[in-house]
């Protein structure tokens, strides 16, 4: 296996932004306004949902954000963005879903984490190894991790995210990327 770091893409960028009249709308009750912002970004709570726990609990936790994001918009006060609120009932969400005794699951990765001059079944294995080392992880600094990695927040938003100093978040992601890069290399991987 000659690749020496695993690749990961960010489709932060790609989303639009909840914007003020959509807050408004919901905090008003509007239904129509509600569905929308549950279209702008159930897919990325999803995502991260299976990441955190797995792919058969991760529709019912996502729904369950969703909830609490409708109950408690009002403590909403637009310090942040929208979304870096978003995540942070997300990964709180996944956190005490863990904590209540859920085991560690994984799911597959939706992006292939190898390089191009990989073949097939290489490039196959080395996914494996990597959701294997994933979900290793802590959740804490799995959640760190995917939020950086693979959602595209920055330090700031992160930290916003999972109510820690910005300073943390890098400490912490390195934290995460030295126990992910022990954990490959436990698995067999070789950089």
């Amino acid at each position: 296996m000659a690749s020496k770091q695993p690749v990961t893409t960010s489709n932060a960028a790609s989303v639009p932004a909840v914007d003020a009249a959509l807050l408004a709308g919901c905090r008003s009750g509007d239904r129509q306004a509600q569905q929308q912002i549950y279209e702008l970004c159930s897919q990325r709570v999803y995502r991260l949902m299976v990441r955190m726990v797995d792919r058969q609990d991760a529709a019912d936790l996502t729904q369950q954000v969703f909830l609490q994001v409708y109950r408690k918009i009002g403590q909403f006060e637009g310090l942040a963005k929208f979304e870096t609120w978003l995540y942070r009932l997300a990964v709180n969400e996944a956190l005490q879903h863990l904590r209540r005794g859920h085991r560690w699951r994984h799911e597959p990765l939706v992006q292939e984490p190898v390089s191009e001059h990989c073949s097939g079944h290489q490039r196959h294995e080395q996914k494996e190894l990597l959701e294997q080392a994933i979900a290793r992880l802590e959740p804490e600094l799995r959640s760190i991790f995917l939020l950086r990695e693979v959602e595209g927040l920055s330090y700031h938003d992160i930290a916003e995210a999972v109510a820690i100093p910005a300073g943390t978040v890098g400490s912490r992601l390195n934290r995460a990327r030295t126990q992910l890069q022990e954990h490959l290399i436990e698995l067999g991987w070789e950089p």
